[in-house]
């Protein structure tokens, strides 16, 4: 603000202007800035105590959880071991050989006669085949056809 005592800016170029009269009329005086009033530090709220009881409660329930989790899978396998024990009696149980029951004979057996027809057993006849018949043995393609025809029943 004392600046503005001795200083004065002109509207048109915006320059301060040391106006003379002023400062002669005035002794110049050294005078002694005010002393600052003491500051008290702030208090610093470290971020770094607040993320350590947080990742120690975080560390908590992970391990929880683990052991939770630890515990279900060995009662899990526990039961599938006793079951696969009981499993095993019982093969072994099945696996022993017994005797048959004694048949019932209340109502004994009596055999009776088929009443479907006896086969009538019939001989083969090899000159009756077409292939006899309609082609002579000097064509060649009577043997590719009997050759054919003689390899689609053998499987």
């Amino acid at each position: 603000m004392e600046s503005s005592k001795y200083f004065q800016t002109s509207p048109k170029h915006g320059v301060q202007v040391k106006d003379k009269s002023s400062d002669l009329s005035k002794p110049k005086v050294n005078q002694k800035p005010a002393p600052k009033e003491q500051t008290k530090p702030v208090e610093l709220k470290l971020h770094t105590q607040q993320r350590a009881e947080r990742r120690a409660g975080f560390n908590f329930l992970v391990a929880y959880k683990s052991s939770i989790m630890e515990r279900q899978r060995r009662e899990v396998e526990k039961l599938q071991k006793l079951i696969e024990e009981e499993e095993i009696k019982m093969l072994r149980k099945e696996m022993i050989p017994k005797a048959q029951l004694m048949p019932f004979f209340d109502r004994p057996f009596f055999p009776q006669r088929s009443t479907r027809p006896l086969t009538v057993p019939k001989e083969p006849s090899f000159m009756s085949s077409k292939y006899w018949r309609s082609n002579s043995c000097n064509d060649p393609r009577y043997f590719q056809q009997f050759a054919n025809a003689s390899r689609k029943f053998i499987k």
